[in-house]
């Protein structure tokens, strides 16, 4: 008999999974557009979902899509607020006017992160395909002006920054410009996933030629990296800013406990392990409209990416990951 695995206290779950860039290390950039309607989530959806898990205290709206594409967007922080749920999400920012920051403020959402990837408009708009440099700029300085005129503790504000070979020595400008518009957070990771599980000739073979001629855990670039690391660092203290660094090196005893903690859902109510895979065609663990979460969760596919992952011989698609690497 197999032991029954709490329920989890935190979810993911990709609101849409439209959006308006094409990001160059990003698995949207490689598939066919969605349409904005199509790729959103359902609202009777969500809060199934959300009513079926009595013990979460956590709830992340993002995925693949810009979240702030879902039509539904405001009524499921509202809807997660109520049940006491903390949420946040990610966003890309081209999308935060004043009018959507003050009525994010009002909502109570109690962190926003935003992407932003360099110091400079080139840079950035050669990595966020379709983006502006100074509108994203703009607005999450709007965002942190918002949030100070309402006198509100939420949300979070936090940058976070995709680390790779061509954008790494922009971390301490980055770090003097969140300084300066009131940013007091950065977030650095590195590229999630080396997508060695899949077919070098297949569907996946743009993102991962990608990742391997930009991932500074390959061991090319560690030098380079940690230098821009420690300016970093220093430009951090100076500016009273929050820095969070990644390892440049997989540490061996990292693991991964996603499985047993959280999970997480597609737009279109795919169950998967985690944020990190990408890709439902990866691996996927049941759909909300076959069964309950509750059910999947404690399903014999659950069950068995478990007891493979917390083995010797652990999925083939989290051997390439980099929270299972100890490198994001």
């Amino acid at each position: 008999m197999v032991d029954t695995v709490p329920l989890p206290a935190s979810l993911q779950v990709e609101v849409t999974s439209a959006c308006n860039l094409r990001c160059a290390m990003c698995l949207v950039r490689y598939r066919p557009p969605i349409n904005k309607l199509a790729g959103a989530m359902s609202l009777d959806m969500f809060r199934k979902l959300v009513d079926s898990v009595p013990t979460l205290r956590q709830l992340t709206l993002q995925g693949l899509g810009e979240p702030l594409l879902a039509p539904d967007l405001l009524e499921m922080i509202r809807y997660a607020k109520r049940r006491g749920v903390r949420t946040g999400f990610n966003t890309n920012a081209t999308l935060l006017n004043p009018r959507k920051a003050k009525q994010l403020v009002e909502s109570e959402v109690d962190w926003l992160h935003v992407s932003l990837d360099a110091a400079d408009a080139p840079t950035f708009e050669a990595i966020r395909d379709g983006a502006s440099f100074r509108t994203v700029v703009d607005n999450l300085a709007g965002l942190a002006r918002a949030k100070r005129e309402s006198g509100s503790s939420v949300p979070w504000i936090r940058v976070v920054f995709v680390a790779m070979r061509r954008n790494v020595a922009h971390l301490a400008r980055l770090v003097r410009l969140l300084g300066r518009i009131g940013v007091g957070e950065l977030r650095v990771q590195n590229l999630s996933h080396t997508f060695g599980d899949t077919d070098p000739a297949g569907a996946y073979q743009e993102i991962r030629q990608y990742a391997r001629d930009e991932a500074l855990w390959t061991g090319d670039d560690r030098e380079h990296a940690e230098a821009a690391f420690a300016r970093a660092r220093a430009a951090a203290t100076r500016a009273g800013v929050l820095l969070r660094l990644p390892h440049n090196e997989p540490t061996p005893t990292a693991g991964c406990t996603w499985p047993w903690d959280g999970a997480y859902i597609t737009s279109q109510g795919v169950v998967q392990p985690c944020c990190m895979v990408m890709g439902d065609d990866r691996v996927a663990l049941g759909r909300l409209d076959h069964q309950s979460f509750p059910e999947i969760w404690n399903g014999p596919e659950y069950h068995e990416f478990r007891r493979r992952l917390a083995g010797d011989t652990p999925p083939e698609v989290c051997r390439g990951c980099a929270l299972y690497q100890g490198t994001f």
